[in-house]
């Protein structure tokens, strides 16, 4: 039996009885009460959820376990320093259509069978905002990562799109204002890189920050999530080993570049991969081998290509010369 879902929809939005065509897949996710009802109050108010924590913390993977968990439709964007509010209603391929304009003057020629130069509407492509504006039977949940990667008037101008009416036009077409049935489920993530987003922003946004586990125990209960359906699991014995050893590394002061649950996840798969080489036979004798090295905070990383991402972390805690 599968777990209630801990999300909430207004009771005069009813839960689709199936998932959507776009919804994802289970999704494995630990989530703390806060950030549920952080969550929930966001549905409610019909506000943008802005999520900060540091990377690996799992800002970007909550969006999709709330489409998952609901059953609704899910659209991503990932912003990048040239993204534009616009962008994320639609883009508007101008030059492929002078492109099919061109073509179909030549003599025995036609651009495409899909498109009609005549028809503006083939040449347009849906943002994740125009996509979810466009659901008529549930709401659906939408991904902005990373806002502060674009320029700093970028959120404000998410504004005008995310606020009442909820509507927009398609301005190369002489078509009707698209407006949203149902307003969508938007979380935002932000790792703070261009410093703070403006005050007005903020101002309309429910706020929450997801602080990285450290408790082994609630570590492991992240792992055991993420690889119930892995072919191959790590011994107990060396996952509460690995799992003390993150914790630690994690926890010393002068690392750079502190490894994610991401990292935690891949760097246990690597250790199984340790374990499987040779004789099968031999397999236990490795393990015990494994655990004593990660219990031993002055012996080596195994496998720290995983977990050390830059030059300076690398100096002080890769493999000795």
């Amino acid at each position: 039996m599968s777990d209630p879902c801990p999300f909430e929809l207004p009771s005069s939005i009813p839960k689709p009885p199936r998932p959507h065509p776009d919804a994802p897949g289970s999704t494995p996710y630990v989530s703390s009460e806060e950030l549920v009802e952080a969550v929930n109050l966001a549905i409610h108010l019909n506000r943008p959820l802005l999520l900060e924590g540091e990377a690996g913390s799992g800002k970007s993977q909550l969006a999709k376990y709330v489409a998952s968990a609901l059953g609704l439709p899910f659209y991503s964007w990932l912003v990048r320093s040239t993204s534009s509010a616009q962008d994320g209603l639609y883009t508007y391929d101008a030059i492929l259509r002078l492109h099919d304009v061109h073509v179909a003057t030549l003599p025995g020629k036609r651009a495409s069978a899909e498109r009609d130069p005549q028809e503006p509407m083939h040449y347009v492509r849906w943002g994740a905002l125009g996509k979810a504006f466009q659901c008529k039977e549930c709401p659906a949940v939408v991904l902005i990562d990373e806002v502060d990667k674009a320029d700093i008037d970028f959120p404000n101008d998410l504004l005008t799109v995310l606020d009442d009416p909820r509507e927009f036009r398609v301005h190369e077409a002489d078509r009707p204002a698209i407006r949203a049935q149902h307003p969508p489920i938007v979380i935002i993530t932000s790792n703070k890189e261009k410093g703070n987003l403006p005050a007005p922003f903020l101002r309309r946004c429910i706020y929450s920050f997801i602080r990285f586990p450290t408790d082994p125990a609630r570590l492991k209960e992240i792992i055991a999530i993420h690889h119930a359906e892995a072919p191959t699991a790590a011994p107990p014995g060396i996952t509460d080993a690995a799992v003390k050893r993150f914790v630690a590394l994690r926890e010393r002061d002068d690392l750079f570049k502190k490894p994610g649950t991401s990292e935690l996840l891949d760097w246990l798969q690597a250790l199984v991969r340790l374990l499987a080489r040779g004789d099968a036979r031999s397999i236990g004798e490795r393990a015990n081998k494994l655990a004593e090295r990660l219990r031993n905070p002055e012996a080596p990383l195994p496998c720290p290509e995983v977990l050390l991402k830059l030059r300076a972390d690398w100096q002080r805690y890769g493999p000795a010369l």
